[in-house]
């Protein structure tokens, strides 16, 4: 498992995300986790490519409905001060 740091306009500085990155086969999957959330690709650059832009359409989505607090709580989020801090991920 790596952290991939992702900047966003809502949050600064950039938060920092869990994610790991197995080969299935031919595809590449990558899974976060804190944000339950996967995607895949043909290759590595692919599916990274695929995770960071899954991310940020899952944020943008969450913001636009007015949600991100409840969904960041029920994911395990905490909010500490002003920023948002991920679950930490033990294995």
């Amino acid at each position: 498992m790596c952290n991939i740091e992702i900047a966003m306009k809502n949050f600064s500085p950039p938060i920092s995300i869990p994610v790991s990155i197995l080969r299935e086969g031919k595809r590449f999957i990558a899974y976060t986790p804190v944000l339950d959330l996967s995607t895949s690709g043909a290759n590595y650059e692919e599916v990274k490519s695929r995770f960071y832009e899954a991310v940020g359409i899952f944020f943008q989505e969450i913001l636009r409905k007015g949600t991100l607090e409840e969904v960041l709580r029920n994911l395990g989020w905490e909010k500490i001060r002003t920023r948002w801090t991920p679950p930490v991920v033990i294995a």
